[in-house]
């Protein structure tokens, strides 16, 4: 399902600048620490965050969201709050019963990851049951969670798309593309999906198109194998790829099938084996999304929930979104920006995510210096 009354937010390079409006809003809002709830929710310090995230293939999870969300929550609290971590590492089940245990240990609210939004309902119905509000973070999860905190996912695809348009050009109308989409189970798979098909369709010979359990790199890697084998290796224009893990599975099977030349391989997360793709022109493009924005924020949001700050808590989720079994969820979506060779410094580098010798290791020295990234 997609996401209704949203604003769209325009593509342009995202530094933290972006953040001035809403980090300062949500410090006005935060004051002496005193609750704005005329009902008197929980005004304490002493707080307990639950955060569960998917899995440990995204590198952005255990590198970026976890430490930023932690950091940030003990910020907020004059480091009297505290994080309680669990990863799923790709299991619904084992989410599910991460879940149940922080249900158990009474933790103040719960920031999830949803490994499959359906699936995640009944839980998010016993912690409503129990009196603990519930985020959905990064994914739309099902059940009546209080807010929602991600990215315009829809945006994404269509950042996307149009980067393999406008690679392909005038060439587009006769160009075969293949489409390795996402986890089914995974709510934001349809809005990648739905955005990406919207520059695409009709556009483009769209040849194959494969979903992708879990969003498993070998999974995707085989179904790789199968399209060059049915459609030819140089008959592949291009490749859309709804994440950087598959992008680089996508990009193995190309050269082991003998491509000495890559089609463009979009890309999402911006993760650090991707954007070095990107300058050695593996990999055409990743989406990047400011791990800094969604993590603080995700944050800001679930102290304010606790701690009974409606305005900054309003303040801070001024969009709305719908869910098959919820209308209205509070949201905040952060922008995101198409990364390619032309904006590394202005995206990834400025917002200090990774450092130019981070990415320009020896095996990158030579790319690095073609595209004065030195």
């Amino acid at each position: 399902m997609k996401a209704r009354n949203t604003r769209r937010t325009a593509v342009r390079p995202l530094t933290i600048g972006l953040a001035v409006s809403v980090s300062a809003l949500s410090l006005a809002a935060c004051g002496d620490g005193g609750s704005d709830d005329a009902a008197g929710a929980k005004k304490s310090n002493d707080i307990t965050v639950g955060l569960l995230l998917p899995d440990r293939d995204t590198a952005r999870f255990e590198k970026f969201d976890y430490p930023l969300i932690k950091e940030e929550v003990a910020s907020l609290t004059e480091n009297k709050g505290k994080v309680s971590y669990a990863n799923a590492e790709a299991s619904a089940s084992r989410q599910s019963q991460q879940f149940q245990k922080m249900i158990e240990d009474k933790v103040d609210v719960i920031l999830v990851d949803a490994l499959d939004s359906k699936k995640i309902a009944p839980d998010v119905r016993k912690a409503k049951d129990a009196g603990i509000p519930v985020i959905a973070y990064d994914r739309l999860a099902e059940g009546p969670i209080d807010a929602y905190v991600s990215h315009d996912n829809e945006l994404v695809g269509q950042v996307q798309g149009r980067a393999i348009m406008g690679e392909l050009g005038g060439k587009a109308e006769n160009s075969k593309v293949v489409m390795m989409n996402g986890d089914p189970a995974d709510p934001n798979t349809a809005r990648f999906k739905d955005g990406a098909l919207g520059e695409l369709q009709g556009q483009v010979d769209i040849v194959k198109q494969y979903d992708t359990k879990e969003w498993k790199p070998s999974i995707a890697k085989a179904n790789m194998e199968k399209a060059i084998q049915a459609v030819g290796l140089n008959n592949i224009a291009a490749v859309y790829s709804a994440n950087d893990g598959m992008a680089g599975a996508v990009i193995e099977a190309l050269k082991e099938a003998g491509a000495t030349k890559m089609p463009p391989v979009t890309g999402q997360d911006a993760n650090l084996d991707a954007v070095q793709r990107v300058v050695s022109g593996e990999q055409y493009m990743t989406v990047y999304k400011s791990f800094l924005l969604e993590a603080t924020n995700a944050a800001k949001i679930a102290v304010a929930k606790v701690q009974g700050r409606a305005i900054e808590f309003a303040a801070l989720t001024r969009e709305t979104v719908d869910s098959p079994t919820a209308k209205n969820i509070p949201a905040m979506l952060v922008p995101v920006v198409a990364l390619t060779k032309d904006n590394i410094k202005e995206t990834v580098i400025t917002d200090g995510v990774y450092t130019v010798n981070d990415i320009c290791t020896p095996k990158y020295k030579a790319d690095c210096a073609a595209i004065g990234l030195e």
